[in-house]
């Protein structure tokens, strides 16, 4: 049985669960509120598997806005290729094999993020995409799924909203409780705790229009540092803001002004679509004492590869530092690292370092 925007149903997840228990069906939902369908969940644990269909892949961006088929590296058999070195030099062999239709494809991505309604309506103008993103995509997260939630708790729109542009403004960052209480201070006018802000900025993730990416927790080691925002689309930053910053190389290139911005983009797209990866977890390594940063690590089973963006358009050698220093540490379970990079041709002198451009990694699945 299929059920459609099962979440306007009243009581849909008891009725789901007696449906399932009495007969002998198997039943698929599917809605357009992350937030009410995971209100579901304590009611049919055991019997529910969830998948989150995000925004468009470069590989069904290719698809959609060209009609060719770009391929993807991840089969449908697991993730546990993820461990193997060769594996991913096969990954950044695949993208420079397919480098025009890759880079066209994430030159679309960059202009107009993952959103069907941008890639599929190509031949409209950003403008009007752009505010039938905030309405349908944003608006009706704030709107609707704000009325979510315990009974008697009421969430505060305006403030909610200003929390969303902090976290546009912030994507692949991890800002400090002083930044966000001080921004949001200068944005209201009036304080709002940290706890309030932290609340805000998880309903955010529960609605998935972000996701907080947690610090690494190790070995009788205390968790330090606070969550990496990266956010879903980045479409999204561009409608919200209306302040496109492009990932493409070439636009870069011609304004070279928003390298940094751009990085921290660029930052943001990796860890939201690591974080999607089933069967597997990321988190981000904030510098200990006198280990350095990694942007992201992503657990696989007993292993764990450690993912550096540098998009600058040069690399040089101490760029992969934090790589080879998580890398070198035995506890870590780390025998090789990524690099993340603007374009092809961008390499460090270390055989354990496989780079690629972020453009090849998207291929991933």
């Amino acid at each position: 049985l299929f059920f459609d925007e099962v979440q306007n149903l009243k009581d849909w997840a008891p009725q789901i669960k007696a449906l399932v228990d009495l007969q002998t069906v198997r039943v698929m939902v599917t809605g357009s509120s992350a937030l009410r369908i995971k209100a579901g969940h304590d009611s049919l644990a055991g019997r529910v598997t969830t998948v989150e269909i995000g925004t468009l892949h470069l590989c069904e961006i290719a698809g959609i806005r060209y009609k060719r088929e770009l391929p993807s590296m991840l089969q449908d058999n697991g993730v546990a290729n993820l461990k193997e070195f060769d594996f991913w030099t096969e990954l950044k062999r695949r993208g420079a094999e397919n480098k025009e239709l890759r880079d066209t494809a994430f030159l679309a991505f960059s202009e107009r993020g993952g959103y069907p309604m941008a890639q599929g309506r190509a031949d409209r103008p950003w403008e009007e995409i752009a505010e039938s993103l905030n309405e349908t995509v944003v608006q009706r997260a704030i709107v609707h799924d704000l009325r979510s939630g315990d009974a008697g708790r009421k969430r505060d729109r305006q403030l909610l909203e200003e929390v969303f542009r902090l976290a546009c403004r912030y994507a692949g960052q991890a800002p400090g409780q002083p930044i966000l209480v001080q921004q949001i201070r200068q944005a209201m006018g009036s304080d709002r705790g940290y706890n309030t802000i932290r609340n805000y900025l998880q309903f955010l993730d529960d609605t998935l229009l972000i996701k907080l990416i947690k610090p690494l927790e190790l070995r009788l080691k205390k968790k330090k540092g606070f969550d990496k925002i990266c956010l879903c689309d980045p479409g999204i930053r561009s409608s919200w803001l209306k302040e496109p910053v492009p990932l493409d190389d070439r636009s870069l290139l011609k304004q070279p002004h928003l390298t940094e911005l751009a990085g921290h983009l660029a930052e943001s797209v990796c860890g939201y679509f690591a974080g999607t990866l089933p069967n597997s977890d990321t988190a981000h390594f904030p510098a200990r004492g006198a280990e350095p940063e990694v942007d992201f690590i992503l657990t696989v089973g007993d292993k764990r590869i450690p993912i550096e963006v540098k998009y600058q358009g040069v690399i040089k050698d101490e760029d992969s530092i934090g790589l080879r220093a998580f890398i070198e540490k035995t506890a870590y379970d780390a025998s090789f690292g990524i690099l993340l990079t603007r374009r092809d041709g961008l390499e460090v002198r270390d055989p354990r370092i496989i780079s690629m451009p972020l453009s090849s990694f998207l291929l991933l699945y």
